[in-house]
């Protein structure tokens, strides 16, 4: 199952990022070449992302919770971050499964914005590109579930929610730290087309990403194996105590047919 779809810059390859936890890299010309794969993701990758300023350079999302930095023509990972250890243990979203819906960058400060389907999160990266790797900065926590987010060159980081209050919201690093800031005419302007539409804003946006079908599923057959064992056990005793005739292999009572007698082995 194919989950997202990416370019490069120089329109040399078509990257692919699928259900089997695998990135393929393939010229756009003849795709059916293939240049790499990106292989580590232990879960379906949900979203890929090739670094604009960074053309070599490809981040990955997964539903392993891991945001990950790679060397795309090569297929080497460069950097890992595990998005649970960036969680405090007393968030109620700790434990839970999740995967990227959304993977944007502001070319500004060479950061990385992740949204978590499902998550009132949005976590912010660093991106040391000279050093290959991704630099935790900042974890922005809203009120209500976070449907999109966009960088834009000149403002800062567009936050979709969803709140029929306040559905747009911008943040902007103030002293280091990234916060919102108060609504400006365009801000109120979008809201208000926003709030115009929101009967048809509110029905796609409000239902879940669909990647909770997409995790493996684990079948434990041993478990079943042994417990039905158990119990086969357990009626061949309970007819030992009552003195009956011994089970067969599926459980029933071996009976002789009437007018027949006993073979015996002949001397």
């Amino acid at each position: 199952m194919l989950l997202d779809v990416a370019v490069s810059p120089d329109d040399r390859y078509v990257l692919t990022a699928d259900r089997d936890e695998k990135i393929r890299v393939s010229w756009a010309a003849a795709p059916h070449n293939i240049e790499s794969f990106c292989l580590g993701h232990t879960e379906f990758v949900s979203r890929i992302f090739v670094v604009p300023d960074h053309p070599e350079l490809l981040l990955s999302s997964s539903g392993d919770r891991t945001l990950r930095l790679w060397q795309y023509r090569s297929g080497r990972e460069l950097h890992c971050c595990h998005l649970p250890s960036l969680q405090e243990p007393t968030e109620p979203w700790s434990d839970k499964r999740f995967a990227a819906s959304r993977i944007t960058y502001w070319r500004q400060e060479d950061c990385v914005a992740l949204l978590c389907d499902g998550l009132p999160v949005v976590c912010l990266f660093q991106l040391d590109a000279p050093r290959r790797q991704l630099v935790f900065q900042q974890q922005l926590t809203f009120q209500h579930r976070v449907w999109d987010v966009a960088f834009e060159e000149a403002q800062g980081l567009w936050v979709l929610q969803d709140c029929r209050e306040a559905p747009l919201v911008l943040c902007r690093p103030v002293g280091g730290q990234w916060q919102s800031v108060p609504a400006t005419t365009a801000s109120k302007r979008v809201c208000a087309h926003l709030l115009e539409n929101w009967a048809m804003l509110e029905g796609p946006a409000g239902t879940d990403g669909g990647f909770s079908s997409l995790y493996k599923a684990t079948c434990d057959n041993m478990t079943t194996y042994l417990k039905k064992k158990e119990e086969r056990l357990q009626r061949q005793l309970e007819r030992k105590r009552r003195g009956g005739p011994p089970c067969g292999p599926g459980g029933q009572t071996k009976r002789m047919k009437a007018g027949r007698a006993p073979r015996s082995c002949s001397s």
